[in-house]
């Protein structure tokens, strides 16, 4: 069963722009010593707390007892007023007709109230959702992919993920899937492509016009392979 899978922030939602804007704005009072720019540059796609705890140990500050549940509701506040889907991703899924999934580090109730605030939830109508809160470890540890493998019954090398971060594309080719890297949201710094390529990307595309194609691709690519295993029996 062939399964192209989405992470949601910055491949389905252009969120990541507006959830940078608001810890830096956060940070910046927090944590007066670290360039927070810099520093979130490199903690692109993990959790918020993941991002919290990494920020937290270049400063000589303590970050205040609720500083997650705070950061939380700022995102969640303007994420509801500011969010919109990534360009042409709805029709891209409209013209692929294929099973699909959503594997994400945000938490389930954000990646659902993002889905239906941009409209994404009635192109993705039951597609199932996996979130980081469901695992031990969230990406960039594979354990999240592994699951959704598990509850989807299909096999690793059936799934084709899209990808926009270093920690996503670490995960899903951990989990032994094919990840076509997306760098066409509003957040991504210059040379993200070629970092997203050696972190294990496929293919990386910019705009998601692109991905039918590279979904027509990756299905030939794999039938010329099972081809050959059959020749080899």
């Amino acid at each position: 069963m062939e399964m192209l899978i989405f992470d949601c922030d910055g491949v389905l939602v252009d969120s990541e722009a507006i959830a940078e804007a608001t810890l830096v704005e956060r940070l910046a009072t927090w944590l007066p010593d670290v360039d927070i720019h810099a520093r979130l540059g490199e903690a692109l796609g993990l959790t918020t707390a993941a991002i919290l705890d990494r920020l937290a140990a270049f400063s000589r500050h303590d970050l205040p007892a609720d500083a997650l549940g705070a950061m939380d509701a700022e995102i969640e506040r303007r994420l509801a007023l500011e969010l919109t889907a990534i360009d042409g991703v709805k029709e891209a899924i409209g013209a692929l007709g294929m099973s699909m999934a959503v594997v994400s580090n945000s938490h389930r109730g954000r990646v659902r109230a993002s889905l239906v605030h941009t409209g994404l939830d009635a192109c993705l109508g039951d597609s199932p959702i996996f979130c980081a809160e469901q695992v031990a470890r969230p990406k960039p540890d594979p354990a999240v992919y592994r699951l959704a493998v598990d509850e989807l019954g299909c096999q690793p090398g059936e799934c084709l993920v899209v990808e926009d971060s270093v920690a996503g594309v670490t995960a899903a080719c951990a989990a032994g899937m094919t990840v076509v890297g997306f760098t066409g949201a509003s957040h991504v710094m210059p040379g993200q492509d070629e970092r997203l390529r050696m972190a294990g990307s496929w293919q990386v595309m910019a705009r998601m016009h692109e991905l039918p194609g590279l979904v027509a691709q990756w299905r030939q690519t794999r039938l010329e392979r099972l081809m050959d295993v059959e020749r080899d029996k």
